[in-house]
């Protein structure tokens, strides 16, 4: 018994340095709430444990210019989250949590700004963006354009334009149309769009390079409408020259292509007009006024006059006409022939014989 004792002593012992050596340490939340382990400790760690929990620092207490409890918390960030409702009061009572702000609309361009209302009917549309780069941004649509004296010029039907193409074609109306159909003893009303944004290649055809037409930077134009009811087709030759050849040098001056008569077979009946960039802010106008088409001879022959002769009449006057009437160019003909002929030989002259004469 005394030897059993002396080991199990002697193992104690050992334990203790053994823990040590190995930094055992029991965990500083273990005693928190004065709650003790059943295992037991070394007696150093008790002592360190018990300093380490008097030398947990308190609050320090509220300074007097401290804002209040209630604005604290609401500018804090807890301010942000929502408050979960008081016990006892239904969830329907409880605040509801704030939505979410909409995103900010995009600003609206230089182009789009300066084309108000007192200049064009041409509301925004949303940005097309189609296969092959068809489409654009900034796109309106434009429906009318006001003049100066507030009246309307309907663009029919309503083009889809680029914002700058919208606002060059509404100042070229304004600025030179308009005070050529005043000079005509009228005003203009209406504006014949024969084409605006369709996306297609040039002149419709297959596999060609992308048409201003499908940018949406293009309008081809038919016509002028007056008021007085008198339409001005652009590529009619009828229409006055001078009116043609004014509004010739207004678009030219304009718009960087001009396509019309003359300058290919898909512009005879209307006017191409667009604003596509080019190198060194290169132009192109291709429009010939062609003048009225001649007058032709009716195919018909002509109808007889009242004081014609009488058919009868007039054959016996050509029946009449004596057939040794020949043209005069078929007489040095027949002279011709006379000089060609052989002069026939002489004949030898025979002497007769002398008779006497009987009284």
């Amino acid at each position: 018994m005394v030897t059993a004792a002396a080991v199990l002593l002697l193992l104690g012992a050992q334990a203790g340095p053994v823990h040590a050596a190995k930094g055992f340490r029991p965990a500083p939340w273990g005693d928190l709430f004065g709650v003790g382990s059943p295992r037991r400790e070394p007696r150093g760690e008790r002592l360190r444990g018990s300093v380490r929990r008097a030398a947990v620092p308190l609050p320090r207490p509220r300074p007097d210019d401290a804002p209040a409890a209630e604005t604290a918390t609401r500018t804090g960030p807890a301010a942000a989250e929502p408050q979960a409702p008081q016990a006892g009061k239904p969830a329907e009572q409880a605040a509801p949590a704030t939505a979410p702000s909409p995103p900010p609309a995009p600003q609206a361009s230089a182009c789009r700004q300066a084309l108000t209302e007192a200049i064009a009917i041409a509301p925004s549309i949303p940005d097309i963006h189609g296969a092959g780069g068809c489409g654009g941004e900034d796109l309106v649509r434009l429906e009318a354009i006001v003049l100066p004296d507030q009246r309307r010029v309907a663009v029919k039907p309503a083009a889809i334009l680029r914002c700058a193409m919208a606002s060059e074609l509404a100042d070229w109306i304004r600025t030179d149309i308009a005070p050529l159909a005043v000079s005509l003893g009228s005003t203009i009303s209406d504006l014949d769009n024969f084409d605006s944004f369709e996306c297609r290649g040039r002149n419709r055809i297959v596999g060609a390079r992308l048409s201003e037409h499908g940018r949406a930077n293009a309008l081809d134009v038919r016509a002028l409408k007056l008021a007085n009811g008198r339409s001005i087709s652009l590529t009619d030759r009828t229409v006055p020259r001078a009116v043609r050849e004014t509004v010739l040098h207004s678009v030219c001056a304009r718009f960087s292509t001009v396509l019309g008569p003359s300058s290919d077979w898909y512009h005879e009946d209307h006017i191409h007009l667009d604003l596509m960039e080019r190198r060194n802010n290169y132009r192109i106008c291709q429009w010939d006024v062609l003048d009225p088409l001649p007058q032709i001879a009716p195919l018909l022959p002509a109808i007889r006059p009242d004081d014609a002769p009488p058919r009868e009449v007039a054959a016996k006057s050509d029946g009449a006409k004596p057939d040794n009437a020949k043209p005069e160019a078929a007489a040095p003909a027949e002279a011709a022939k006379q000089d060609k002929a052989e002069p026939e030989p002489a004949k030898p002259a025979t002497k007769k014989p002398a008779t006497k004469k009987r009284r």
